[in-house]
Order: C-alpha cells, then sequence, then structure tokens
C-alpha cells in the first residue's frame, strides 16, 4: 500500500483546464492570467475522447499535442487525463451494449457522463487502448507528473445492472465462494425459498428484483452487499485496464484518478492497492463542513497508510449541482485549502480553471469566469493562495500525520446497516461517524481515519462507530489494543453482522461481547425528534446529561461500569454508555478500556465520553475548549513538526500558542503561550522549534 507520488518542490497549484472548448488565442490570456496566480500544474484532457479519436478506427491528437506543448512552454506541470469518464456518441451509436442499465432496470441511451457499463468487453476494450495510444504518445513529455485514469468513478446510481454485469456478477460470485452450496450458506437462501440449484439463476439485485423503495431496502442483504462489492471491482477492473496500458509505454509516472471522499457506491479500500497515491474532489454539501471535510481528507489519507494525497478538484467560488449553490465567503477559499494541505495534501487543485460557455456546468466556479478578468475577488484570492503556497515552499512535502489515535471506516459496515431492517432507517453510519470524528476533531487529536485491516499496535486510541460488520481478526485487534494498555470505543449497532451480513448466532455485540463486557438484550428505536436523556458520571464530579436519539440499546453488563444511564422508558436507570477494564476495576497492570455507548447521544454526550478516552493517554489538544479552532500537524521524516492552527469561527479569537516556532506564512516568531489573535478564517502554518 506505499505510495509513490510526484515529485515536487512545492504544493502544487492549478486543476482542470479544458482549453479545447476554446479558439487559441484565448489560451494565451488564460496562461498570462496562470503566471498571476502562480499556477504550476493542469490537468489536460478529462473529457476529450470524441476529440481524440472521432471513429472507432481514427486517432487524432493533433489538438492535444498543442495543449500540451503550450503548458509545457509556460513552464507547467501536467497532469494528464485519459478522457474515458464520457464515451462519444459514435461509441453508442455504434455498440448500445455499451450503455448503461440503471437500477430500475432501464436501459439508457446516449447522454450524459459516466454513462458506460464497466462489464462492456467493448467498453473495456477501446478504453484501455485509448489509455495505452495516449501513454505511447505522451510519456517521457516534459512536466509530465501524472496519469490520471477516469473521472469520478461511480457517478449516478454506483454501478450498472445490465445482463453484461448479470453475467460479471456470477463470475465473482464463483470466485469467491466456489460452490452453490457455499453461496447459498452466505445468502441465507433457505429463507423465502432462495436456494440456487445453479450459478445462471442468480440475476443483480435492484428494483426488479430483490429491492422496494430503493436500493437501502433488499429482500437479501447478503445478495445486495455481494453485488456493491461486485460493482466496485468491477470499475476497478476498468482502472486496471487502463493502467496496465499506460504502464506498457510508461513505466514510472504515477498513476491515480480522482476520488469523491466518503462516497457511498464505491468502497476505496479496495482500491487502494492499485493507486501510486490517492486524490480526491472537495465538494462539502454546506457551508459550515470543517469537521466533515476534515474526515473525508482522513479517510482518503488513509487509503495510502498515511501517505500525502492530493485534492484533485475543489471549486473556487460555487458548485453548479446542488439546488442551492452559495459562493465562498470571502477568505473561505484560503481556510479549506490549508486545510487540506493541514490534513496532508501535497497538491491544491481547482475545477474549473476557465468557465465553460455551456452545459450543465457552465456557471461552476472557475479561477477565470466567462470574461476572464483578473480583478475579481475570486481571482484575487486564488492568486494570494497561490504566492502562499510558492512561499511555503517544500517545507511540509511529504510529512505525515503523527496520529496515535485511529477511527475505523468499513464501507461493507455502511452498506449493511443501512439496509438492514428491524431497526431505524433514520441512523446513518456517516452521521455516525462524523459525530465521533467531530469530538476528535474539536478535541485536537491526530486521527488517522482507516480500514478494519490496518495494523492497530500504532494507536493509543481506536474508536469504531457502527462497526456493524466484523470481518477477520479485527474483534482479536481490538482486544489486543485494550490488553497493552489502549483504550477502544464502539457504539450502537457493532458487532451485529459477519462478512456475509448474516447476523452471528450469539449475544449482541457477537465476538465484541468479551471485549465491551456486556449483552445487549433488545433494541429499541424511535422517530426522529424524540429523545431520552441520558446521564453521564465520571466518578470526578463532572457529570453531564446529554440527549441521545434514534437507538437505544438495552445493555447487560456482565463486569462492565456503568457510566451513562437513560432517564426515561422502561428502561430508565439502565446503562446507555458502559467502560470495561477487563484487566480489573483499576485496569489491571495495563489499565487498557473498552468504552460501549448504546444510543446515539449528541454532540454534548459524544464529545463527554471522547474526551475521557483522550484524557486518559494524555490526546486532547490544547485548543479543546475553543469551538471551531482546528489544529493540525504533520511531521516530515527529519522529525520536523509543522502545526496549523485555523479559525473556522465567524467571529475573531485569542488563544495561547501552543509550541514556540516560526509562522510559515509571515515569517513572525511565535513563543508558547503568546496570545494567537485569529480573525474569522485565519490560518497560522507554525513550524515548531525542535525540543531541547
Amino acid at each position: 500500500m506505499s505510495a509513490h507520488l510526484p515529485a515536487g518542490r512545492k504544493v502544487r497549484y492549478g486543476g482542470d483546464y479544458n482549453p479545447e472548448q476554446w479558439p487559441r488565442e484565448v489560451w494565451e490570456a488564460d496562461h498570462a492570467a496562470f503566471d498571476l496566480a502562480s499556477i504550476d500544474t493542469v490537468t489536460l484532457n478529462v473529457f476529450s475522447w470524441a476529440t481524440l479519436q472521432p471513429d472507432e478506427d481514427t486517432y487524432d491528437f493533433a489538438l492535444l499535442d498543442a495543449i500540451v506543448e503550450r503548458a509545457v512552454a509556460a513552464g507547467r506541470d501536467v497532469v494528464l487525463a485519459t478522457s474515458t469518464g464520457a464515451l462519444p456518441p459514435w461509441l453508442a451509436h455504434r455498440h448500445p451494449e455499451v450503455e448503461r442499465t440503471d437500477f430500475q432496470g432501464r436501459r439508457h441511451v446516449y447522454g450524459q457522463r459516466h454513462n458506460a457499463c464497466p462489464s462492456s468487453p467493448v467498453y473495456r476494450r477501446l478504453s484501455a487502448e485509448l489509455a495505452g495510444r495516449l501513454a505511447e504518445r505522451y510519456a517521457g513529455t516534459p512536466g509530465l507528473v501524472a496519469w490520471h485514469v477516469g473521472n469520478e468513478y461511480g457517478g449516478f446510481d454506483g454501478g450498472c445492472w445490465c445482463d453484461l454485469c448479470a453475467a460479471g456478477f456470477r463470475e465473482w460470485l464463483r470466485a469467491r465462494y466456489g460452490t452453490l452450496e457455499r453461496l447459498n450458506d452466505a445468502w441465507n437462501a433457505a429463507f423465502w425459498s432462495h436456494t440456487f440449484s445453479d450459478w445462471e439463476q442468480v440475476v443483480p439485485p435492484n428494483m426488479l428484483s430483490e429491492h422496494w423503495r430503493g436500493p437501502d431496502h433488499t429482500a437479501f442483504q447478503g445478495i445486495t452487499l455481494d453485488y456493491r462489492r461486485f460493482m466496485s471491482d468491477a470499475m476497478l477492473a476498468n482502472y486496471r485496464d487502463e493502467k496496465e496500458r499506460i504502464r506498457a509505454h510508461d513505466a514510472t509516472t504515477p498513476v491515480t484518478t480522482n476520488f469523491m471522499g466518503m462516497f457511498r457506491p464505491i468502497d476505496y479500500h479496495r482500491w487502494a492497492d492499485d493507486l501510486d497515491f490517492a486524490s480526491w474532489d472537495n465538494y462539502p454539501p454546506g457551508q459550515r463542513e470543517h469537521a466533515r471535510m476534515a474526515l473525508a481528507h482522513d479517510v482518503v489519507r488513509g487509503l495510502k497508510d498515511g501517505a500525502p494525497f492530493w485534492v484533485m478538484e475543489q471549486t473556487p467560488t460555487i458548485t453548479a449541482s446542488r439546488d442551492v449553490n452559495p459562493v465562498k465567503r470571502p477568505g473561505v477559499l484560503r481556510l479549506w485549502s490549508w486545510q487540506a494541505v493541514a490534513h496532508g495534501a501535497d497538491a491544491v487543485l481547482y475545477f474549473q480553471m476557465r468557465q465553460s460557455k455551456g452545459a450543465c456546468e457552465k456557471y461552476h466556479g472557475a479561477v477565470l469566469d466567462h470574461a476572464g478578468r483578473t480583478d475579481t475577488r475570486a481571482f484575487r484570492e486564488v492568486a494570494a493562495l497561490g504566492a502562499e503556497l510558492d512561499a511555503l515552499g517544500d517545507a511540509v512535502l511529504g510529512a505525515r500525520t503523527p496520529a496515535r489515535v485511529a477511527l475505523l471506516f468499513d464501507w461493507d459496515s455502511w452498506w449493511a446497516a443501512e439496509m438492514t431492517d428491524g431497526f431505524n432507517r433514520h441512523a446513518r453510519y456517516v452521521d455516525t461517524v462524523l459525530a465521533y470524528y467531530r469530538a476528535l476533531w474539536q478535541a485536537g487529536a491526530q486521527v488517522d481515519v482507516v480500514p478494519v485491516t490496518v495494523d492497530l499496535s500504532r494507536y493509543d486510541v481506536v474508536l469504531a462507530p457502527m462497526l456493524h460488520v466484523l470481518k477477520g481478526d479485527v474483534a482479536d485487534r481490538l482486544e489486543g489494543v485494550v490488553a497493552r494498555g489502549g483504550s477502544v470505543l464502539a457504539s450502537y449497532w457493532s458487532g451485529r453482522a459477519d462478512v456475509d451480513a448474516n447476523a452471528f448466532l450469539m449475544d449482541a455485540p457477537g465476538p465484541l461481547g468479551r471485549l465491551f463486557g456486556l449483552r445487549v438484550e433488545e433494541t429499541d428505536s424511535a422517530e426522529p425528534g424524540v429523545t431520552n436523556p441520558v446521564t453521564l458520571k465520571d466518578g470526578a464530579g463532572d457529570d453531564a446529561v446529554a440527549a441521545a436519539s434514534l437507538v437505544f440499546e438495552v445493555l447487560v453488563p456482565q463486569d462492565a461500569e456503568v457510566v451513562g444511564t437513560y432517564g426515561a422508558e422502561f428502561y430508565a436507570g439502565t446503562p446507555a454508555v458502559t467502560r470495561h477494564r477487563p484487566g480489573g476495576h483499576d485496569g489491571g497492570e495495563d489499565g487498557g478500556e473498552a468504552w460501549y455507548v448504546a444510543t446515539a447521544l449528541d454532540d454534548v454526550g459524544v464529545a463527554w465520553v471522547v474526551r475521557r478516552v483522550l484524557g486518559r493517554h494524555g490526546l486532547v489538544g490544547p485548543y479543546a475548549d475553543t469551538d471551531d479552532v482546528e489544529l493540525a500537524v504533520r511531521e516530515g521524516a527529519d522529525g520536523a513538526r509543522t502545526a496549523f492552527v485555523l479559525n473556522h469561527r465567524s467571529d475573531a479569537v485569542d488563544v495561547a500558542a501552543h509550541a514556540s516556532g516560526t509562522d510559515l506564512l509571515t515569517g513572525r516568531a511565535v513563543v508558547a503561550g503568546e496570545t494567537l489573535h485569529l480573525e474569522p478564517t485565519d490560518v497560522v502554518v507554525l513550524r515548531e522549534d525542535p525540543p531541547r
């Protein structure tokens, strides 16, 4: 899972540039403006298949040659895309089987993008051929720093449900299970007379087969879970096709594709080994999403074992895909860009460099608007940030997050928990994960967000919110964290299902029961807005009352200590939060702890629990009590630490500097304990003095 990042002298800056949409005289004005904004990297050729290949037997690279030559002449580095994220019209007309079939079972005709069936032999052949021809022609081009395969895999509803995919699914199942007997057992096919006697009887789960109401309502969770795994792998096969053809002509230039953060349809962990470096497109759903963005950055960083990543796209101003598209307020572009760098980004790139004159993204924000002006507020902010990144140089390149806290993120648990009947469909996986991450973020903990397969021995604290599906030896490894003195925290619905999404035939939380010292006797649910007060007591007089909602597990402690109790319903006075010390009440020689939260606590309650878990290990940060002031740290191989202090508040705030050092943005010397005055959206990038 080691990363191979493009070499560079600084944090890369630039973005998605589409000069094929403009006459050549516009290119000259564009590059002059890019110089003003310190743009050093452009992503080219993202959606040009129809231009590059006007018919199945003809390729024409003349226009792309000119575009690449002009970028190289301007001294800019190039990320060259393969253009396979959108089909050309001739391909769909000549080979209609390449068009996808949606979840409703409708075969699409030509239109939009993300419009190919990943199982289509024709699509796989022609997309790989195009990637190979591009690599053959442009490998070795001065300034070529990365290949960008496809674009935002899994758009629309995340896949295809056609006959080709059905056949591919059956082959995937044969490889996974080997026999129909094993398949029927995994899917609990004796239920509702679903026992399969021939592989050809298996069809994709969609609205024509196992589903009702939508993709989360399925009669057989195991079938749908496997189809989601298959579809993730089918699109990965498309990526591998293209990468293999690139590697036939270019053995060294890094290859990536742009992910979408916490994107439900694709399990990015299944792709991690095939990426040379991770990258993603940062389009938060609202204006106050700083904790969610931080979580998404950390999810992507965790794909390559903590190595730096790229932000391949963000908007300078507005998006164009939402019902309401507010503009980024003054200073927010800078703040969010520095947040990305703080969490491990070695590139901050935009979509787009110049606004398109037509189609659905013509009003999407850009470095240059339709008039190409360089005197707008947006351009001034883009140029100012470019100058800051120039001044930063290589100070943080390659530096990693020195995390002692891990948060487990698991697509199988996400998929399985949200399509399971019987509990509460208003309880959502990402909402639950974000609640715990937000508490870590506010507390100033440095966090790695990692798959359940990761080595946990380097972490003092491991959080596993809604770890619904237990795979492999994760239960044993969580026990190992506590056995060596660490702390583990899990939430409701954890430990309920095995890798096939079947319930464990034992008390919940299944194989985690011994670790947490309890069993779950019942699981109650309530409509949104219905709350149950939970009283939290730590024995030191710092008690709190939190509101719990949605899910209320009724716990029977075995040797766990009760920390929080419900205040209402027939289970009033029973445990809602517990702490188990397997070595004894005082923690034994090592003093490890396992916390279990049986309900959806509000932010007050989650923060109360998380602070106690972190505090035991000295991991509460210096700005934890100042709302919306973020601390993120990157540490180089030489041990040099750079701390980023970011003010996400809407007002100014004064905080005491946590360390002495130099603010790399201003050159000002900072002394530990002195007052840092942070205006709204302010950022301090503090190169900490080495310890004496």
